[in-house]
């Protein structure tokens, strides 16, 4: 499970806070990458991921997350993959069905896992099911609507209290496992859509992939747990990390958004963490949240190392420097910047082989705008420092570190822990102690 926070009143600067995790939790594996198909190539599109999957699995990663692939509606759209004019057929623009499975199966045999995109809550308003106009949800005249306050207009908005419908969209859900082969989903705006329909879906999908089936939902809410969600979002977490770096809060803060999440949570279930996604990117992009590309990363090494389950959203790990919008093709030159992707891929290699920052306790020491924690598991310790602004700074160790011999997991290197560091904007430090 991942780390859990317990803040001590009346702790001093550096004393640390931190609660041990239960004994049957079970440690972090996975290292998603969100595959935003509009980014790859503009026509042979899952020829274009398929090309990369060398590149991707080099950051670590072991579940590629698909955005919709399927055929998208026309009539009162504007280009959004979340408006689905059939559950059963891709988007004939990214390639054919032979190519997806074949995409799915070289993952598979790079040991990458692959779920889809999951759209519940509506479709399209040219889908084949608005013909049963009790499938959707309507208004006092009888007429379909879109998902009620939520300003989508370019899709109709599904009625979960019809049988019918429930059963079509299981059955949907079930024909990508059996015939592509996915290994799960991960369940757009899960929150709008009932539990019970997500506990029931989830049951019969687990009969397909037993314990090998990966569910994500979107959304915030601890409650998704409850229907076997295996993970779910950091929402407030992702936004509190923005707010460190635009001085909106402090780091405590920040590490109190981590406990709330993890609050109540079973054992092995896990959130997802990230600094980015595809609703996130085509705001801002993390080079003007994180003023800059230095600031980007250090903000991506705490939301990969504190605890939970690293995301990295296609086009981060090249520091693209504009928002990108996901409702049409966007350029991109993967090759554009490798200095900064080499970066990546070095905290992810430190990530896939640490012990403890996969399974750790946290304990966290307050020392100003510097983010100071150790996670330490059975046989390791690893200290995490991290200068969350644009200026230079200095600080102090935790003193029960000062002067200790380690090694620096960034080069591996080893060095002794002088009394006060100084660290550069945004410079941080990963040290094996």
């Amino acid at each position: 499970m991942g780390c859990i926070l317990l803040s001590l009143p009346g702790c001093s600067s550096n004393s640390p806070s931190e609660i041990d995790p239960p004994e049957n939790y079970l440690r972090n594996e996975w290292v998603i990458y969100e595959v935003n198909p509009g980014l790859f190539q503009e026509k042979d599109v899952f020829n274009g991921i398929a090309s990369r999957l060398d590149e991707i699995k080099e950051m670590g990663v072991n579940i590629i997350w698909l955005m919709p692939v399927y055929e998208q509606g026309v009539l009162n759209a504007f280009g959004s993959p979340y408006c689905v004019k059939d559950y059963k057929k891709v988007n004939p623009n990214y390639g054919s069905l032979a190519e997806l499975k074949s995409l799915v199966s070289k993952a598979h045999a790079k040991e990458m896992k692959v779920i889809f995109d999951w759209v519940a809550n509506h479709t399209s308003w040219d889908n084949a099911w608005i013909q049963n106009k009790d499938w959707y949800t309507q208004n006092a005249g009888g007429d379909i609507v879109s998902p009620p306050g939520m300003n989508w207009n370019d899709v109709a908005d599904l009625n979960f209290s019809n049988s019918d419908m429930r059963q079509a969209m299981i059955d949907a859900m079930k024909y990508w496992i059996t015939e592509v082969g996915i290994d799960g989903y991960r369940c757009d705006y899960a929150e709008g859509v009932p539990l019970d329909f997500w506990d029931i879906a989830i049951k019969e999908l687990r009969k397909l992939k037993s314990d090998k089936l990966i569910m994500l939902a979107e959304g915030g809410e601890s409650f998704l747990f409850t229907v076997d969600f295996d993970l779910v979002y950091g929402w407030d977490f992702a936004y509190r990390l923005q707010d460190v770096y635009t001085g909106k809060i402090n780091l405590k803060a920040l590490y109190e958004s981590h406990q709330k999440e993890y609050q109540g949570i079973s054992a092995g279930k896990q959130r997802m963490r990230y600094t980015t996604n595809h609703d996130m990117a085509s705001e801002s992009s993390p080079i003007q949240v994180y003023k800059g590309e230095k600031g980007a990363v250090s903000a991506f090494v705490i939301a990969s190392t504190l605890g939970g389950t690293p995301m990295i959203y296609s086009s981060q790990e090249i520091g693209y420097p504009t928002p990108l919008t996901f409702f049409a093709h966007n350029s991109i030159d993967w090759s554009s910047n490798p200095d900064y992707t080499s970066e990546y891929k070095n905290i992810m290699r430190i990530y896939a082989n640490s012990e403890a920052l996969k399974e750790g306790v946290l304990r966290t020491y307050d020392t100003g705008n510097v983010a100071s924690y150790l996670r330490k598991s059975r046989n390791e310790e690893v200290l995490i420092m991290v200068n969350t602004t644009d200026q230079a700074v200095e600080v102090k160790i935790p003193i029960e570190f000062s002067q200790k011999q380690v090694k620096d997991l960034s080069d591996d290197s080893s060095e002794t822990l002088p009394i006060v560091l100084k660290l550069a904007p945004f410079q941080y430090k990963i040290w094996k102690i």
